[in-house]
């Protein structure tokens, strides 16, 4: 990244001109499309979330909600993430949840320090009634004879590797349910909206990809991937202590009450819900509701009131309808004084445009449409058709195969590029190669896709592994042991989906009559 990502992907409206690939008016075409308006009705949404804190209202109901044992907090913490995360950018959802994750930590930290009195008194035989210690924490007695350690220094060792394992679990959490929860829909993550508008672009005969269908494909996959890396997580850091976890009516511990009070404190400092936190509620399941009955596929959508204009309206509509009311719908209502006048106050919408501004990733914006350009010049300069070409020996294998190698290629290419940059490069590559093939490009597409948002191995990797880095609890080497086990489980998981439920969802061992006749690959193997 010499210069700015967004920058970079100005190149294209500069180079392809004056190469002779593409007119400037045809490159600058490219680089606003239906996705963009898609992006802006969600970034009015996220935008109205984040200034009344209904996202922090969401995600300490839900921790509060699955309780403070360490595991369940975790898990608490990660659906909260997760669930952000389909209807927020992955790193805002991280940058929301990672503030009260680092107040549970460190009130657990003052929690722990106290209760080391009864860590002391364990090891002289005595016992201090007023302090709880979990069964682990009290058989440290025996680890200190096993290692010939002084109980003292012994107790401090295993306290610190024991607490620095679930600040760790904690923040790591965090960072991978924020990716993970972003699979779940086409306004989740930039992957899946660069893929949805380059499929429906290419293929416009298919109208098969939508809110609805990717989030029925896409939510099991979610959600095994979530409960597979919580596990995963808890066993290499803490060890996964199955049995002691499902025990019910025990007593909380000096760090779980800890935790329990810094996140009552937390939902108890937000006061009771107020009017543009319901509105703005209203308007998410409104816009959410919109989107799934739209084209849902197994009984007839709202779109199909207007069957002679079939196509015409799209998630962007529905996103877009809503968010205009965000610039409409005030942020206060007048109220009646005593003596039955009303008070009127200033007028001031639910959010501005400086506030939407402020929120509106325009460097994603800008790199999306560039993308959307260079996949536009691969296909007239014939590039992504001769990659193709060169690709068809993988014909030969089996079908299985020649899918687990796209999704082993983009989740390798991922770690050291960007998601966005990454799915823009691949996707002009795999269509045709499906094409050549003769295998329906979702088998190859709908992996990939998926895949390309598996950057769980480094900081650099995407913004929610920096943010969360950046809070000082991890090493590198913790994030590689870590995100190396949770790829493995995400691409097996892909690969178990791809070829059991997604099959009949698409009928994906038929070669599909809307892949034939592509007007811009016409004759392209003679």
């Amino acid at each position: 990244e010499p210069m700015p990502l967004a920058v970079s992907a100005l190149l294209p409206a500069v180079m392809f001109p004056l190469f002779g690939i593409m007119e400037s008016k045809q490159v600058a075409s490219a680089y606003f499309k239906d996705f963009h308006l898609l992006l802006i009705g969600v970034i009015c949404l996220a935008t109205s979330i984040e200034k009344w804190n209904l996202h922090k209202r969401m995600a300490l109901r839900m921790v509060m909600l699955v309780g403070v044992n360490p595991a369940w907090l975790v898990l608490g913490f990660m659906v909260s993430c997760a669930f952000l995360s389909m209807w927020l950018s992955n790193t805002s959802a991280a940058a929301m949840v990672m503030p009260i994750v680092e107040a549970v930590a460190q009130q657990i930290t003052k929690a722990e320090t106290e209760a080391d009195a009864l860590e002391m008194s364990c090891s002289n035989g005595s016992i201090n009634p007023t302090l709880e210690l979990d069964e682990c924490e009290c058989s440290d007695c025996k680890e200190k004879e096993k290692q010939n350690l002084p109980p003292a220094e012994a107790g401090r060792k295993n306290k610190e590797d024991k607490y620095n394992g679930i600040f760790k679990v904690m923040c790591l959490c965090v960072a991978y349910s924020a990716t993970i929860g972003g699979l779940t829909t086409i306004t989740g993550t930039s992957t899946n909206l660069i893929f949805a508008e380059h499929f429906n672009t290419r293929y416009p005969a298919c109208q098969c990809i939508n809110f609805g269908s990717w989030f029925i494909l896409s939510i099991p996959i979610a959600v095994i991937i979530l409960l597979l890396s919580w596990i995963w997580l808890q066993w290499i850091f803490l060890g996964f202590d199955f049995k002691n976890m499902l025990k019910c009516g025990k007593k909380k511990t000096a760090r779980e009450e800890a935790s329990a009070q810094v996140i009552q404190k937390e939902y108890k400092k937000l006061g009771p819900i107020s009017y543009p936190e319901i509105v703005t509620l209203v308007l998410f399941i409104l816009m959410t509701l919109l989107w799934f009955t739209r084209d849902p596929g197994f009984i007839p959508g709202w779109s199909s009131l207007f069957s002679k204009y079939k196509g015409y309206a799209t998630d962007s509509t529905t996103a877009l309808v809503i968010g205009l009311l965000f610039f409409i719908i005030p942020a206060k209502t007048s109220t009646r004084t005593s003596n039955g006048e009303n008070t009127v106050f200033g007028y001031t919408p639910l959010i501005t445009w400086k506030e939407f501004q402020s929120c509106m990733p325009w460097e994603i914006a800008i790199l999306v449409g560039g993308g959307f350009a260079l996949a536009d010049g691969c296909e007239v300069s014939k590039l992504s058709e001769w990659v193709a070409s060169k690709l068809t020996p993988l014909g030969s294998l089996p079908l299985w195969l020649v899918i687990l190698i796209s999704c082993l290629i983009v989740t390798s290419v991922t770690e050291l590029a960007s998601n966005p940059a990454t799915i823009t490069i691949f996707l002009p590559i795999l269509s045709p190669l499906a094409e050549a093939i003769h295998v329906n490009p979702l088998f190859i597409l709908i992996p990939a896709t998926l895949c390309t948002s598996f950057a769980f191995l480094l900081p650099v990797a995407n913004p929610a592994n920096a943010i969360v880095f950046s809070y000082g609890h991890l090493t590198v080497m913790d994030m590689v042991k870590a995100g190396l086990g949770i790829n493995i489980i995400g691409v097996a998981v892909v690969m178990l989906a791809v070829m059991t439920w997604i099959v009949p969802m698409f009928d994906l061992y038929t070669y599909p009559s809307w892949a034939l006749n592509i007007p811009s690959t016409n004759n392209t193997f003679h």
